[in-house]
């Protein structure tokens, strides 16, 4: 499974890609806007000079015409970029005809398989179904990444599934033993995958008994 994170901190990800464990990040316009008064797309260069994977950018048109535009545009920013577009029905024709150009693309904003079809089809690189979003409405939102991944895997599409909104660990968990591709998440959940209680308690005894060790050593040459 590749690990990114979904965000569009400077230090963040490069805390993250020294980690050695990163794969590629996720933006979109909340999380940019999170970074104050930027030049969205030498941002997002900054971001493709940190990382060695996909970094997806989104659109902000609607409109067929527009999108093309906007991903055009994205795509010279840098090989790393994968533009994102929205799941609705000019995002669709978007998908196509980008895919004829040979630019890389993620269709977000993902809720059923239906749409996830249509992505698919489209000739979509990834799809990012949007798990806490729909655990946020009382459903069970990895039933949808299960899902997915039987069509796509019963029809031999391409396309990556790329689990987004992800909110906790279990969330990960869960995404790999669904056969998610990519579990795109917040530095600190990411972050959060290393704790365990047991962990921590297993080192602490280590430290302590190494700590013993060491002042035994240390009486028993005293007495020499």
């Amino acid at each position: 499974m590749k690990f990114f994170v979904d965000t569009a901190d400077l230090a963040d990800i490069q805390e993250a890609n020294d980690m050695g464990i990163l794969d590629g990040v996720t933006t979109n316009p909340s999380l940019v806007k999170e970074q104050g008064n930027i030049d969205f797309h030498e941002h997002v260069f900054k971001i493709c000079e940190i990382v060695d994977g996909d970094v997806s950018a989104e659109v902000t048109a609607t409109d067929f015409d527009g999108m093309m535009d906007e991903a055009r545009t994205l795509d010279q920013v840098h090989d790393n970029v994968v533009v994102k577009i929205p799941l609705i029905k000019a995002g669709i024709k978007a998908l196509r005809a980008l895919d004829e150009e040979g630019i890389e693309t993620n269709c977000t904003l993902c809720f059923s398989p239906s749409q996830a079809l249509l992505a698919a089809k489209a000739g979509a690189d990834y799809i990012s179904p949007f798990i806490g979003r729909i655990d946020d409405i009382s459903s069970d939102g990895m039933t949808l990444v299960e899902e997915i991944r039987q069509i796509y895997d019963n029809y031999g599409f391409d396309t990556e599934i790329l689990a987004a909104s992800i909110r906790h660990p279990t969330h990960v968990k869960r995404a790999a033993l669904a056969g998610a591709d990519v579990a795109t998440m917040p530095f600190e959940t990411l972050l959060k995958l290393l704790d365990h209680p047991l962990t921590d308690r297993g080192l602490e005894r280590f430290l302590d008994d190494w700590e013993d060790y060491k002042e035994a050593r240390k009486a028993e040459a005293g007495m020499a």
